[in-house]
């Protein structure tokens, strides 16, 4: 998946993040690669959510750059940063749908508050994007109530290329699917991915979704990166917590001769 050049969409050196009086991250340096798809994993607690909302501006940083687009975001201005934030999409762990909107006018949002467009061509796009996640049309009209879990994270994706972004943040895209909905939902974002060519910052605790998606692996722990690579990379350590985790009882026994295609 990923193009075989040096080309960061994100970088970041020595990020540090306190929340309240306790430091999440204590000089995180990680760098997601052009069409690559990053995967982050970690123990509870562990920073994985932190880092993801403080790269998208959620979250304010204590000290350590962020370049985004070969942009400094700390060096933009209100104008530059409005324009990242168009480049990018996130689908929030549980969808983060506004119930009091119709699943048409969730996806249409972005759209409204970025672009002057006709009606008619913000419906067009809002149902285009609906189909690109593998919904029917019909869904436009209906309510986040009305859909099931799996429905409702697939609106969140919608909404999140709504803007055709070059950087989509995932958090925890398959928590509470069953297993067949989370690996359709696998599918979806390697297909999107191949497709559209964009770059994936995807925080998960999902084994399955590590090795069906991921070109990459980070490993946060005691507020840092303790190991970064390939999946191959991750069976192979000698990390207690990495032996742990991808050894451990809910491991596959056959993932060293599975190869990802």
């Amino acid at each position: 998946m990923v193009n075989g050049q040096n080309d960061h969409v994100i970088k970041v050196r020595d990020l540090v993040v306190d929340f309240q009086s306790h430091r999440v991250l204590n000089g995180v340096n990680v760098e997601l690669n052009r069409g690559e798809v990053l995967g982050f994993v970690g123990a509870a607690g562990a920073g994985k959510s932190t880092l993801a909302r403080t790269l998208i501006g959620l979250l304010p940083q204590r000290a350590g750059p962020i370049e985004i687009l070969g942009t400094d975001i700390d060096k933009a201005d209100s104008d530059q940063k409005r324009a990242i934030d168009r480049r990018w999409g996130v689908l929030f762990q549980q969808g983060a749908l506004f119930s009091s909107l119709t699943v048409g006018k969730n996806v249409e949002f972005p759209i409204r508050e970025y672009l002057r467009l006709s009606d008619k061509l913000t419906t067009e796009i809002a149902i285009a994007k609906l189909e690109m996640v593998g919904l029917s049309p019909d869904v436009y009209r209906e309510y986040p109530s009305e859909l099931s879990g799996g429905m409702i994270k697939r609106v969140g994706l919608a909404r999140a290329l709504a803007l055709d972004p070059e950087i989509l943040f995932l958090d925890e895209p398959t928590s509470g699917l069953d297993p067949i909905s989370a690996g359709d939902f696998d599918q979806l974002i390697l297909t999107l991915q191949e497709t559209l060519g964009i770059s994936v910052f995807m925080v998960t605790h999902d084994l399955d979704s590590l090795h069906r998606v991921c070109d990459r692996i980070a490993v946060l722990g005691e507020g840092k990166i303790i190991e970064a690579g390939t999946m191959e990379a991750m069976l192979a350590s000698q990390h207690p917590w990495l032996t742990s985790y991808f050894h451990g009882a809910r491991a596959h026994a056959d993932w060293h001769v599975r190869v990802k295609g």
